[in-house]
């Protein structure tokens, strides 16, 4: 039996996915926030730093440090300097610092994540979207779109990679174009990375935009957390990449006097996450592989409903327009399940559903998914 088949009861806790139907039979799979335990060597050390008695302000120490630039130099072949690293209290500081460090206009892809819509907003800048395409052979960028979009006081580019919620892992051509986009229109690239550890088929490889050349790396910001992959959200650290001194320098003066310091027990949750938990993360990716392919499976047994292959992420993307529905969201709920409604992150009539929980909870989603479909 694997360790993530065990139900752990978050009803009635401090857990905001869990207490959002509280009192109602309705299975939360809506935000992104797994229900399984952090991995032990994490555990472990959260017990010893708060065995230590004394939790005042900290900072990175060297072996986290190292832990970290080892971690990007064994996974994604990149080799990062220590003085490229801005901590964080958590990604989504990160995209709002990055809208008030550029100058101009932003532009991003949708459907996206929530907060690429709010952040630019929240900065006093200007958001243009451009829609990315879903054709025969899944999700891809529209070069067309993005150029339509754009206008000449545009600056920064807001990407998700691996993208929430379609689930793409991008590959090498279509990093290496969007990174000839901004070069030529002088985009500085913040990529919003935190999905990478999260690659689930075997024939794809989280490749960092910043990696694909010394021009890429020097217009970029790249925002990444051990959170989604070793479920530790709640611990409130990340962290930027930043190789150009000048953007770094930017991005540091718009965190000032705004943007707390990580807390001491996501920075040790984060060495132990990046340097003990190897093994844990393999079987976490063979468990989500799994329940990802049993929501395929349910999908496809309603002509009506579409999804597209899930490469990345713990998160199914999924068209339920033709069911008819004016608010698909509700119709779910009042059929026990608790999906993210897709009009959240600017395209309604699709839902988005987390499985990343034990397979006897997907089971029963699923069981109340087809529910809802056929009444629908």
């Amino acid at each position: 039996m694997s360790p993530f088949d065990t139900p752990i009861d978050r009803r009635g806790s401090d857990s905001i996915k869990w207490n959002r139907y509280a009192g109602r039979d309705i299975l939360p799979l809506w935000v992104a926030d797994m229900d399984f335990a952090a991995p032990p060597a994490v555990l472990d050390a959260l017990h010893r730093r708060i065995e230590h008695g004394i939790l005042g302000y900290g900072g990175p120490w060297p072996s986290l440090t190292e832990s970290v630039l080892a971690h990007l130099a064994d996974e994604y072949d990149w080799s990062v300097e220590a003085d490229w690293l801005v901590w964080l209290p958590g990604l989504v500081s990160g995209l709002n610092v990055a809208c008030r460090a550029v100058d101009g206009d932003v532009l991003t892809a949708a459907p996206i994540y929530p907060p690429f819509l709010s952040a630019p907003l929240f900065a006093g800048r200007r958001l243009q979207r451009a829609e990315l395409a879903c054709t025969g052979k899944g999700w891809h960028f529209d070069r067309s779109a993005l150029a339509s979009a754009l206008t000449a006081a545009t600056r920064l580019f807001l990407l998700c990679h691996p993208h929430n919620p379609v689930g793409r892992c991008w590959r090498r051509d279509e990093l290496l174009d969007l990174a000839a986009f901004a070069e030529a229109k002088d985009l500085v690239v913040c990529s919003d990375e935190i999905h990478c550890g999260l690659i689930l088929d075997t024939d794809r490889r989280h490749i960092p935009f910043a990696s694909l050349s010394p021009e890429a790396a020097r217009r970029s910001i790249t925002l990444m957390a051990p959170s989604k992959t070793f479920n530790i959200p709640g611990l409130g650290c990340a962290f930027a990449v930043i190789p150009d001194a000048k953007l770094r320098h930017r991005f540091e003066r718009a965190m000032a006097g705004i943007v707390p310091h990580v807390n001491v027990l996501g920075l040790a949750a984060c060495e132990a996450a990046y340097r003990d938990s190897g093994d844990w993360h393999r079987a976490l990716i063979d468990y989500l592989r799994a329940n990802r392919d049993l929501v395929s499976a349910a999908v496809k047994r309603d002509r009506r409903i579409k999804m597209e292959p899930v490469e990345a992420t713990y998160l199914a993307w999924v068209d339920v327009r033709e069911l008819g529905l004016s608010h698909p969201a509700a119709h779910f709920e009042a059929h026990g399940l608790g999906l993210s409604d897709g009009a959240d992150f600017g395209t309604p009539g699709w839902l988005r559903l987390n499985f990343g929980c034990p397979r006897s909870t997907l089971d029963e989603a699923l069981n109340r998914f087809g529910n809802a479909c056929r009444t629908a």
